[in-house]
Protein backbone atom coordinates (compact mmCIF):
# COMPACT_ATOMS: atom_id res chain seq x y z
CA UNK A 1 0.00 0.00 0.00
CA UNK A 2 1.37 3.40 -1.07
CA UNK A 3 0.35 4.96 2.23
CA UNK A 4 2.87 2.92 4.20
CA UNK A 5 5.69 4.03 1.93
CA UNK A 6 5.20 7.42 3.57
CA UNK A 7 7.42 7.15 6.65
CA UNK A 8 5.65 9.95 8.53
CA UNK A 9 2.19 8.46 7.90
CA UNK A 10 3.48 5.09 9.09
CA UNK A 11 4.64 6.55 12.41
CA UNK A 12 1.45 8.58 12.91
CA UNK A 13 -0.67 5.54 12.09
CA UNK A 14 1.04 3.29 14.65
CA UNK A 15 1.02 6.12 17.20
CA UNK A 16 -2.75 6.37 16.75
CA UNK A 17 -3.20 2.60 17.15
CA UNK A 18 -1.07 2.56 20.31
CA UNK A 19 -2.98 5.48 21.81
CA UNK A 20 -6.42 4.07 20.94
CA UNK A 21 -5.58 0.57 22.14
CA UNK A 22 -4.23 1.85 25.45
CA UNK A 23 -7.24 4.11 25.97
CA UNK A 24 -9.67 1.28 25.22
CA UNK A 25 -7.92 -1.09 27.63
CA UNK A 26 -7.94 1.57 30.33
CA UNK A 27 -11.57 2.57 29.75
CA UNK A 28 -12.94 -0.99 29.76
CA UNK A 29 -10.85 -1.98 32.77
CA UNK A 30 -11.97 1.08 34.74
CA UNK A 31 -15.63 0.29 34.02
CA UNK A 32 -15.16 -3.29 35.26
CA UNK A 33 -13.28 -1.94 38.28
CA UNK A 34 -16.22 0.31 39.20
CA UNK A 35 -18.78 -2.46 38.73
CA UNK A 36 -16.71 -4.90 40.81
CA UNK A 37 -15.92 -2.49 43.62
CA UNK A 38 -19.22 -0.59 43.65
CA UNK A 39 -21.68 -3.12 42.22
CA UNK A 40 -24.61 -1.50 44.02
CA UNK A 41 -23.82 1.89 42.47
CA UNK A 42 -24.05 1.34 38.69
CA UNK A 43 -24.50 5.09 38.18
CA UNK A 44 -20.75 5.42 38.78
CA UNK A 45 -20.07 3.67 35.45
CA UNK A 46 -22.40 6.16 33.76
CA UNK A 47 -20.61 9.02 35.55
CA UNK A 48 -17.28 7.72 34.22
CA UNK A 49 -18.70 7.78 30.69
CA UNK A 50 -19.70 11.40 31.23
CA UNK A 51 -16.12 12.20 32.26
CA UNK A 52 -15.06 11.07 28.78
CA UNK A 53 -17.75 12.94 26.81
CA UNK A 54 -18.57 16.16 28.72
CA UNK A 55 -15.21 18.01 28.34
CA UNK A 56 -15.86 18.86 24.67
CA UNK A 57 -18.67 21.17 25.82
CA UNK A 58 -16.11 23.23 27.75
CA UNK A 59 -13.31 23.46 25.17
CA UNK A 60 -15.04 23.16 21.78
CA UNK A 61 -14.32 26.82 20.93
CA UNK A 62 -10.61 26.33 21.72
CA UNK A 63 -9.58 23.03 20.13
CA UNK A 64 -9.97 24.03 16.49
CA UNK A 65 -8.38 27.45 16.92
CA UNK A 66 -5.36 25.96 18.73
CA UNK A 67 -4.96 23.30 16.01
CA UNK A 68 -4.93 25.95 13.27
CA UNK A 69 -2.75 28.53 15.02
CA UNK A 70 -0.19 26.55 17.01
CA UNK A 71 2.37 23.93 15.99
CA UNK A 72 0.29 20.80 15.29
CA UNK A 73 3.15 18.41 15.97
CA UNK A 74 3.86 20.00 19.35
CA UNK A 75 0.15 19.86 20.23
CA UNK A 76 -0.06 16.10 19.58
CA UNK A 77 3.23 15.31 21.35
CA UNK A 78 2.54 17.52 24.38
CA UNK A 79 -1.01 16.20 24.83
CA UNK A 80 0.46 12.68 24.89
CA UNK A 81 3.02 13.65 27.57
CA UNK A 82 0.37 15.43 29.67
CA UNK A 83 -2.00 12.46 29.43
CA UNK A 84 0.84 10.09 30.42
CA UNK A 85 1.56 12.22 33.51
CA UNK A 86 -2.13 12.38 34.41
CA UNK A 87 -2.38 8.61 34.02
CA UNK A 88 0.33 8.24 36.67
CA UNK A 89 -1.84 10.24 39.08
CA UNK A 90 -4.85 8.12 38.03
CA UNK A 91 -2.84 5.00 38.85
CA UNK A 92 -2.18 6.31 42.36
CA UNK A 93 -5.87 7.25 42.79
CA UNK A 94 -7.00 3.78 41.72
CA UNK A 95 -4.42 1.99 43.87
CA UNK A 96 -5.41 4.04 46.93
CA UNK A 97 -9.13 3.84 45.96
CA UNK A 98 -9.54 7.63 46.01
CA UNK A 99 -12.57 7.65 43.71
CA UNK A 100 -13.20 11.40 43.57
CA UNK A 101 -9.61 12.01 42.45
CA UNK A 102 -9.91 9.30 39.78
CA UNK A 103 -12.98 11.02 38.31
CA UNK A 104 -11.30 14.43 38.38
CA UNK A 105 -8.24 13.04 36.56
CA UNK A 106 -10.45 11.29 33.99
CA UNK A 107 -12.20 14.59 33.28
CA UNK A 108 -8.94 16.57 32.95
CA UNK A 109 -7.30 13.86 30.83
CA UNK A 110 -10.31 13.71 28.53
CA UNK A 111 -10.23 17.51 28.22
CA UNK A 112 -6.59 17.36 27.13
CA UNK A 113 -7.36 14.58 24.63
CA UNK A 114 -9.87 16.82 22.80
CA UNK A 115 -6.93 18.90 21.54
CA UNK A 116 -5.18 15.83 20.09
CA UNK A 117 -7.64 14.66 17.40
CA UNK A 118 -8.04 17.94 15.40
CA UNK A 119 -4.26 18.49 15.40
CA UNK A 120 -3.55 14.89 14.34
CA UNK A 121 -6.17 15.01 11.57
CA UNK A 122 -4.73 18.30 10.31
CA UNK A 123 -1.21 16.84 10.34
CA UNK A 124 -2.34 13.86 8.27
CA UNK A 125 -3.95 16.21 5.77
CA UNK A 126 -0.67 18.10 5.50
CA UNK A 127 1.59 15.08 4.89
CA UNK A 128 -0.59 13.20 2.35
CA UNK A 129 -1.37 13.89 -1.28
CA UNK A 130 -5.07 14.48 -2.02
CA UNK A 131 -5.27 11.17 -3.87
CA UNK A 132 -4.40 9.33 -0.66
CA UNK A 133 -7.11 10.82 1.56
CA UNK A 134 -9.69 8.15 0.69
CA UNK A 135 -7.15 5.35 1.22
CA UNK A 136 -6.24 6.76 4.62
CA UNK A 137 -9.92 7.07 5.53
CA UNK A 138 -10.57 3.48 4.45
CA UNK A 139 -7.62 2.28 6.53
CA UNK A 140 -9.00 4.12 9.57
CA UNK A 141 -12.35 2.34 9.10
CA UNK A 142 -10.51 -0.99 9.04
CA UNK A 143 -8.77 -0.13 12.31
CA UNK A 144 -12.12 0.95 13.79
CA UNK A 145 -13.55 -2.44 12.80
CA UNK A 146 -10.65 -4.20 14.51
CA UNK A 147 -11.22 -2.25 17.72
CA UNK A 148 -14.96 -3.01 17.61
CA UNK A 149 -14.17 -6.68 17.08
CA UNK A 150 -11.41 -7.17 19.65
CA UNK A 151 -11.32 -4.01 21.82
CA UNK A 152 -13.80 -5.09 24.50
CA UNK A 153 -12.23 -8.54 24.72
CA UNK A 154 -8.70 -7.16 25.05
CA UNK A 155 -9.87 -4.77 27.77
CA UNK A 156 -11.61 -7.60 29.63
CA UNK A 157 -8.57 -9.91 29.37
CA UNK A 158 -6.30 -7.11 30.54
CA UNK A 159 -8.46 -6.47 33.60
CA UNK A 160 -8.67 -10.20 34.35
CA UNK A 161 -4.95 -10.96 34.11
CA UNK A 162 -3.14 -7.75 35.11
CA UNK A 163 -5.89 -6.00 37.06
CA UNK A 164 -6.89 -2.35 37.14
CA UNK A 165 -3.39 -1.08 38.01
CA UNK A 166 -1.77 -3.01 35.16
CA UNK A 167 -4.45 -1.85 32.72
CA UNK A 168 -4.08 1.81 33.72
CA UNK A 169 -0.29 1.45 33.47
CA UNK A 170 -0.67 0.02 29.94
CA UNK A 171 -2.87 3.03 29.14
CA UNK A 172 -0.11 5.41 30.27
CA UNK A 173 2.61 3.53 28.36
CA UNK A 174 0.52 3.82 25.18
CA UNK A 175 0.60 7.63 25.46
CA UNK A 176 4.38 7.58 25.93
CA UNK A 177 4.79 5.35 22.88
CA UNK A 178 2.51 7.60 20.83
CA UNK A 179 4.42 10.71 21.92
CA UNK A 180 7.78 9.14 21.03
CA UNK A 181 6.58 8.04 17.58
CA UNK A 182 5.07 11.44 16.70
CA UNK A 183 8.04 13.28 18.18
CA UNK A 184 10.41 11.35 15.90
CA UNK A 185 8.55 12.50 12.75
CA UNK A 186 10.31 15.07 10.56
CA UNK A 187 7.20 17.02 9.52
CA UNK A 188 7.47 20.09 7.31
CA UNK A 189 6.79 23.52 8.82
CA UNK A 190 3.99 24.05 6.27
CA UNK A 191 2.09 21.00 7.56
CA UNK A 192 2.72 21.93 11.19
CA UNK A 193 1.99 25.67 10.88
CA UNK A 194 -0.04 26.29 7.69
CA UNK A 195 -1.12 29.72 8.99
CA UNK A 196 2.40 30.79 9.95
CA UNK A 197 4.02 31.03 13.36
CA UNK A 198 1.86 32.61 16.07
CA UNK A 199 3.11 33.38 19.57
CA UNK A 200 0.97 31.89 22.32
CA UNK A 201 0.61 35.31 24.01
CA UNK A 202 -1.28 36.59 20.96
CA UNK A 203 -4.06 34.04 21.57
CA UNK A 204 -6.21 36.02 23.99
CA UNK A 205 -9.97 35.62 24.35
CA UNK A 206 -10.84 38.11 21.60
CA UNK A 207 -8.51 36.51 19.01
CA UNK A 208 -9.75 33.00 19.90
CA UNK A 209 -13.35 34.17 19.49
CA UNK A 210 -12.46 35.83 16.18
CA UNK A 211 -10.79 32.67 14.88
CA UNK A 212 -13.70 30.52 16.05
CA UNK A 213 -16.08 32.85 14.20
CA UNK A 214 -13.89 32.61 11.10
CA UNK A 215 -14.39 28.83 11.15
CA UNK A 216 -18.15 29.35 11.08
CA UNK A 217 -17.90 31.95 8.31
CA UNK A 218 -15.71 29.57 6.28
CA UNK A 219 -18.33 26.81 6.61
CA UNK A 220 -21.26 29.11 5.77
CA UNK A 221 -19.43 30.59 2.77
CA UNK A 222 -18.62 27.13 1.36
CA UNK A 223 -21.95 25.89 0.01
CA UNK A 224 -21.06 22.21 -0.37
CA UNK A 225 -19.33 21.97 3.00
CA UNK A 226 -22.24 23.76 4.69
CA UNK A 227 -24.73 21.30 3.19
CA UNK A 228 -22.73 18.28 4.38
CA UNK A 229 -22.28 19.60 7.93
CA UNK A 230 -25.98 20.53 8.23
CA UNK A 231 -26.80 16.82 8.19
CA UNK A 232 -24.49 16.19 11.13
CA UNK A 233 -27.21 17.39 13.51
CA UNK A 234 -29.30 14.38 12.51
CA UNK A 235 -26.23 12.11 12.63
CA UNK A 236 -25.84 13.13 16.28
CA UNK A 237 -29.44 12.11 17.01
CA UNK A 238 -28.82 8.76 15.30
CA UNK A 239 -25.57 8.12 17.20
CA UNK A 240 -27.29 8.93 20.48
CA UNK A 241 -29.96 6.34 19.75
CA UNK A 242 -27.46 3.66 18.76
CA UNK A 243 -25.38 4.24 21.90
CA UNK A 244 -28.13 2.60 24.01
CA UNK A 245 -30.14 0.53 21.52
CA UNK A 246 -28.07 -2.69 21.60
CA UNK A 247 -28.39 -2.98 25.38
CA UNK A 248 -32.10 -2.04 25.38
CA UNK A 249 -32.83 -4.46 22.54
CA UNK A 250 -31.28 -7.40 24.37
CA UNK A 251 -32.70 -6.57 27.82
CA UNK A 252 -36.23 -5.60 26.83
CA UNK A 253 -36.88 -7.66 23.70
CA UNK A 254 -34.57 -10.38 22.34
CA UNK A 255 -32.61 -11.86 25.28
CA UNK A 256 -33.75 -10.55 28.69
CA UNK A 257 -32.15 -13.42 30.61
CA UNK A 258 -28.76 -13.14 28.86
CA UNK A 259 -28.70 -9.50 27.82
CA UNK A 260 -25.18 -8.83 29.14
CA UNK A 261 -23.55 -11.56 27.05
CA UNK A 262 -25.58 -10.80 23.93
CA UNK A 263 -25.04 -7.03 24.15
CA UNK A 264 -21.29 -7.52 23.68
CA UNK A 265 -22.00 -9.43 20.43
CA UNK A 266 -23.33 -6.24 18.86
CA UNK A 267 -19.90 -4.59 18.67
CA UNK A 268 -18.31 -7.86 17.48
CA UNK A 269 -20.83 -8.22 14.63
CA UNK A 270 -20.52 -4.53 13.75
CA UNK A 271 -16.73 -4.92 13.74
CA UNK A 272 -16.92 -7.87 11.34
CA UNK A 273 -19.14 -5.78 9.06
CA UNK A 274 -16.74 -2.83 9.21
CA UNK A 275 -13.80 -5.04 8.24
CA UNK A 276 -15.68 -6.47 5.26
CA UNK A 277 -17.01 -3.07 4.19
CA UNK A 278 -13.61 -1.40 4.54
CA UNK A 279 -12.10 -3.93 2.12
CA UNK A 280 -14.27 -2.65 -0.74
CA UNK A 281 -14.82 0.97 0.32
CA UNK A 282 -12.08 2.60 -1.79
CA UNK A 283 -13.05 0.66 -4.91
CA UNK A 284 -16.71 1.59 -4.51
CA UNK A 285 -15.82 5.26 -4.15
CA UNK A 286 -13.57 5.18 -7.22
CA UNK A 287 -16.27 3.48 -9.31
CA UNK A 288 -19.41 5.33 -8.20
CA UNK A 289 -18.08 8.73 -6.97
CA UNK A 290 -17.85 9.76 -3.33
CA UNK A 291 -21.19 11.60 -3.02
CA UNK A 292 -23.12 8.68 -4.53
CA UNK A 293 -21.57 6.15 -2.13
CA UNK A 294 -22.30 8.56 0.74
CA UNK A 295 -25.97 9.09 -0.18
CA UNK A 296 -26.64 5.43 -1.05
CA UNK A 297 -25.00 4.36 2.22
CA UNK A 298 -27.38 6.57 4.21
CA UNK A 299 -30.47 5.14 2.49
CA UNK A 300 -29.33 1.51 2.84
CA UNK A 301 -28.33 2.07 6.48
CA UNK A 302 -31.76 3.54 7.19
CA UNK A 303 -33.48 0.54 5.57
CA UNK A 304 -31.43 -1.96 7.61
CA UNK A 305 -32.00 0.01 10.83
CA UNK A 306 -35.76 0.05 10.21
CA UNK A 307 -35.61 -3.72 9.62
CA UNK A 308 -33.74 -4.28 12.91
CA UNK A 309 -36.80 -3.01 14.75
CA UNK A 310 -38.96 -5.66 13.11
CA UNK A 311 -36.80 -8.68 13.94
CA UNK A 312 -37.73 -11.06 16.77
CA UNK A 313 -34.91 -13.56 16.34
CA UNK A 314 -31.59 -12.64 17.96
CA UNK A 315 -29.45 -14.35 15.28
CA UNK A 316 -31.31 -12.69 12.41
CA UNK A 317 -30.74 -9.45 14.33
CA UNK A 318 -26.97 -9.96 14.57
CA UNK A 319 -26.77 -11.01 10.91
CA UNK A 320 -28.41 -7.70 10.02
CA UNK A 321 -25.94 -5.86 12.26
CA UNK A 322 -23.08 -7.35 10.21
CA UNK A 323 -24.83 -6.09 7.06
CA UNK A 324 -25.19 -2.65 8.66
CA UNK A 325 -21.46 -2.59 9.41
CA UNK A 326 -20.67 -3.50 5.78
CA UNK A 327 -22.77 -0.51 4.63
CA UNK A 328 -21.48 1.95 7.24
CA UNK A 329 -17.77 1.38 6.49
CA UNK A 330 -17.89 2.78 2.89
CA UNK A 331 -20.25 5.55 4.07
CA UNK A 332 -17.83 6.69 6.79
CA UNK A 333 -14.83 6.28 4.48
CA UNK A 334 -16.53 8.50 1.91
CA UNK A 335 -17.49 11.14 4.49
CA UNK A 336 -14.12 11.29 6.25
CA UNK A 337 -12.07 11.31 3.05
CA UNK A 338 -14.37 13.83 1.38
CA UNK A 339 -14.17 16.26 4.29
CA UNK A 340 -10.37 16.06 4.19
CA UNK A 341 -10.38 16.78 0.46
CA UNK A 342 -12.80 19.71 0.71
CA UNK A 343 -11.47 21.66 3.70
CA UNK A 344 -8.51 23.98 3.26
CA UNK A 345 -5.64 22.80 5.54
CA UNK A 346 -5.52 26.27 7.12
CA UNK A 347 -9.10 25.81 8.41
CA UNK A 348 -9.24 22.08 9.17
CA UNK A 349 -8.91 22.57 12.94
CA UNK A 350 -11.63 25.20 13.15
CA UNK A 351 -14.02 23.20 10.95
CA UNK A 352 -13.47 20.14 13.19
CA UNK A 353 -14.03 22.42 16.18
CA UNK A 354 -17.55 23.17 14.94
CA UNK A 355 -18.49 19.60 14.02
CA UNK A 356 -17.86 18.05 17.47
CA UNK A 357 -20.17 20.35 19.49
CA UNK A 358 -22.91 20.07 16.85
CA UNK A 359 -22.77 16.29 17.06
CA UNK A 360 -22.53 16.32 20.86
CA UNK A 361 -25.52 18.66 21.17
CA UNK A 362 -27.84 16.49 19.08
CA UNK A 363 -26.34 13.33 20.66
CA UNK A 364 -27.25 14.62 24.13
CA UNK A 365 -30.73 15.68 22.96
CA UNK A 366 -31.29 12.17 21.58
CA UNK A 367 -30.28 10.52 24.87
CA UNK A 368 -32.45 12.97 26.80
CA UNK A 369 -35.50 12.20 24.67
CA UNK A 370 -34.95 8.44 24.98
CA UNK A 371 -34.53 8.76 28.76
CA UNK A 372 -37.94 10.49 28.98
CA UNK A 373 -40.01 8.37 26.57
CA UNK A 374 -38.54 4.86 26.95
CA UNK A 375 -39.97 2.45 28.06
CA UNK A 376 -42.98 4.33 29.45
CA UNK A 377 -44.30 5.76 26.18
CA UNK A 378 -42.56 3.81 23.41
CA UNK A 379 -41.15 0.35 22.79
CA UNK A 380 -37.60 -0.34 21.62
CA UNK A 381 -38.91 -1.00 18.09
CA UNK A 382 -40.17 2.57 17.87
CA UNK A 383 -36.66 3.94 18.38
CA UNK A 384 -35.38 1.84 15.48
CA UNK A 385 -38.22 3.06 13.27
CA UNK A 386 -37.52 6.67 14.26
CA UNK A 387 -33.81 6.33 13.45
CA UNK A 388 -34.60 4.62 10.13
CA UNK A 389 -36.95 7.48 9.20
CA UNK A 390 -34.38 10.09 10.27
CA UNK A 391 -31.78 8.45 8.02
CA UNK A 392 -34.26 8.47 5.13
CA UNK A 393 -34.93 12.18 5.76
CA UNK A 394 -31.24 13.11 5.79
CA UNK A 395 -30.69 10.87 2.75
CA UNK A 396 -33.43 12.73 0.85
CA UNK A 397 -31.92 16.05 1.89
CA UNK A 398 -28.49 15.05 0.59
CA UNK A 399 -30.01 13.56 -2.58
CA UNK A 400 -31.69 16.89 -3.33
CA UNK A 401 -28.79 19.24 -2.58
CA UNK A 402 -25.48 17.38 -3.01
CA UNK A 403 -25.47 16.22 -6.68
CA UNK A 404 -26.12 19.73 -7.97
CA UNK A 405 -23.55 21.27 -5.62
CA UNK A 406 -20.93 18.65 -6.52
CA UNK A 407 -21.52 19.42 -10.20
CA UNK A 408 -21.35 23.15 -9.49
CA UNK A 409 -18.10 22.72 -7.57
CA UNK A 410 -16.66 20.65 -10.41
CA UNK A 411 -17.42 23.45 -12.85
CA UNK A 412 -16.22 26.18 -10.51
CA UNK A 413 -13.01 24.39 -9.50
CA UNK A 414 -11.64 25.97 -6.35
CA UNK A 415 -13.58 29.21 -6.65
CA UNK A 416 -15.83 28.38 -3.69
CA UNK A 417 -12.80 27.91 -1.45
CA UNK A 418 -11.36 31.22 -2.66
CA UNK A 419 -14.73 32.90 -2.06
CA UNK A 420 -14.84 31.53 1.50
CA UNK A 421 -11.33 32.88 2.17
CA UNK A 422 -12.21 36.25 0.66
CA UNK A 423 -15.31 36.52 2.88
CA UNK A 424 -13.17 35.84 5.97
CA UNK A 425 -10.48 38.31 4.95
CA UNK A 426 -13.12 41.04 4.51
CA UNK A 427 -14.26 40.70 8.16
Amino acid sequence: MKLFKNKIFRKLFFASIASQLGSMVGTVAFTFYLLDLFGKKPFLATLAELMYSLPILFVFFLVGVIADRMDRKKITVNTDWIRAALTLILLIAVYEKILWLAFVILFIRSTVSKFFAPAEMSLLQGILDKGMYMQASGLNQTVMGMFMLFGMGIGALSYHYIGITGSVLADGISFILSGLLIGSCAISLEARLPNGKVHFKVLNFSTILKDFKEGLVYILSFKLLKSIIAGFLIFGLINGGFSVLPLFTMKYKLAPAQYQQFSSLFSICMGIGYLLGSAVASRLIQKFKVHRVFIAGIFFSGAVTFTLGMLDNVWFYFSSVVLLGIILAPLNTALSGWMTELVDPKFMGRVSGWIDPLMMLSYSISLGIIAVIFPVFVKVETIYYAIGILMAVVGCYYLIVLPAQVKERGLAGIEQTKSAKATIESL
